[in-house]
């Protein structure tokens, strides 16, 4: 599932392959942006921010977001796609590399001076060189609403989605449900942002520190499982701001007793 090292490891496989190079082949494939035509200029940069990449080509951006099954893959040019064509939502390359983005939820192409746009809202990201704690924690610690969904609000931080929300809210012992305001949110953020770098490098995302299959995870995912920790079975439900932002949400009823 994308979340922010999904995103940032993208994000350095696409600027490996782009930055410093002049654009051949530009071909965006939804509608508002598939006039744009970039071919020609030099890609100067390709940036991270929380759940978003921002490929900033001559004076425009594209803007990209993966939401739940999107991927960009590099290929050597004339090379054979892993995936359909049908699938591609947006197509950058140069006299070497191709680069394709698949299932795409968001793709958008405009002017770079107007990013804020789009990710001028977002909270601090912790794999962000930027990366300021204290204002995290000042956004999180003012949200009222459950501390899962305070975690999941990228206005408050940039990055965490539902899996990390999970898995940190069980290694802090918190009920998902216990409002942002009632936690040591301090602590909380430390922990995710310390999580969210360990698993930078790692091709398989782990909370556990073991990497086996179906190791990985606390409790995510695991419903109806005994806790790793106590062996009380894992409970399963849902949980948003309204009911089209409802997540899943897995946690221990003992270790996370409230």
């Amino acid at each position: 599932m994308p979340e922010g090292d999904t995103v940032h490891r993208a994000a350095s496989k696409l600027a490996e392959a782009l930055t410093g190079t002049v654009v051949t082949r530009f071909d965006i494939r939804v509608p508002g942006s598939a006039t744009a035509d970039l071919r020609g200029e030099t890609v100067h940069s390709v940036i991270p921010r929380g759940k978003h990449l921002l490929e900033r080509i001559g004076g425009y951006t594209l803007h990209s977001h993966l939401k739940m099954e999107g991927r960009w893959d590099v290929y050597p040019v004339g090379g054979r796609w892993r995936r359909p064509a049908y699938t591609a939502r947006a197509i950058v390359g140069n006299a070497r590399w191709e680069t394709v983005g698949f299932d795409l939820a968001m793709v958008e192409v405009l002017r770079t001076d107007d990013e804020h746009r789009i990710v001028g809202h977002l909270g601090p990201d912790p794999l962000a060189d930027d990366w300021d704690a204290v204002e995290a924690v000042r956004r999180v610690s003012a949200d009222s609403r459950a501390a899962h969904v305070a975690l999941l609000d990228q206005r408050n931080v940039a990055g965490f989605g539902n899996v990390y929300a999970n898995e940190m809210l069980f290694v802090r012992g918190i009920a998902p449900t216990t409002p942002a305001t009632e936690i040591d949110v301090a602590a909380l953020i430390d922990l995710g942002a310390r999580m969210i770098r360990a698993n930078l490098p790692r091709p398989e995302r782990t909370f556990t520190g073991d990497t086996r299959p179906g190791r990985r995870f606390w409790v995510y995912g695991r419903d109806g499982k005994a806790c790793r920790r106590c062996g009380t079975l894992v409970r399963g439900g849902s949980l948003g701001a309204n009911a089209t932002s409802e997540r899943n949400v897995f946690w221990c009823p003992r270790c996370q007793a409230g």
